[in-house]
């Protein structure tokens, strides 16, 4: 499997949502988006605020756009605020580098998309990121 399929990311974004809910986390919105960073699934759930989806597809939008998961993004971010100021000025798609998104690998290890998510600490929406990705059978990295 070399792409994000359609199913895989409806099953990743499902698991993040159950995931969420067993543990007791406030209301989310995922996002999970293929290796152009195009949305390929996304759900904002009752009672989540209104901008958790476009958080969670910035958070997404950088990890995929920079090739790191958004939790490193954050120290870079905070070495050359410069950079990543002008990268989310400049580009056509949202661009949050803040923790809670995670790059999707396939089995080969290449990167095939990112899951992103808001609404709970940024541990917690990474967390369930990572349990979305790897209950589909994909790694995380």
């Amino acid at each position: 499997m070399s792409e994000l399929t359609l199913g895989l990311a409806q099953s990743i974004l499902k698991t993040a949502l159950a995931e969420a809910r067993a543990k007791g986390y406030l209301p989310m919105g995922v996002v999970v988006v293929d290796a152009a960073g195009q949305a390929k699934a996304l759900a904002r759930e009752d009672g989540a605020s209104a901008l958790r989806l476009d958080i969670a597809l910035g958070k997404a939008g950088a990890a995929i756009g920079m090739g790191a998961n958004s939790r490193a993004l954050v120290q870079r971010a905070k070495d050359l605020p410069a950079f990543f100021g002008a990268v989310a000025s400049s580009t056509s798609q949202k661009f949050i580098p803040q923790t809670g998104a995670v790059l999707i690998k396939n089995a080969s290890g290449q990167v095939i998309g990112a899951a992103g998510a808001s609404g709970g600490t940024g541990d917690e929406d990474e967390a369930i990121c990572m349990a979305g990705i790897v209950a589909a059978g994909l790694q995380h990295g």
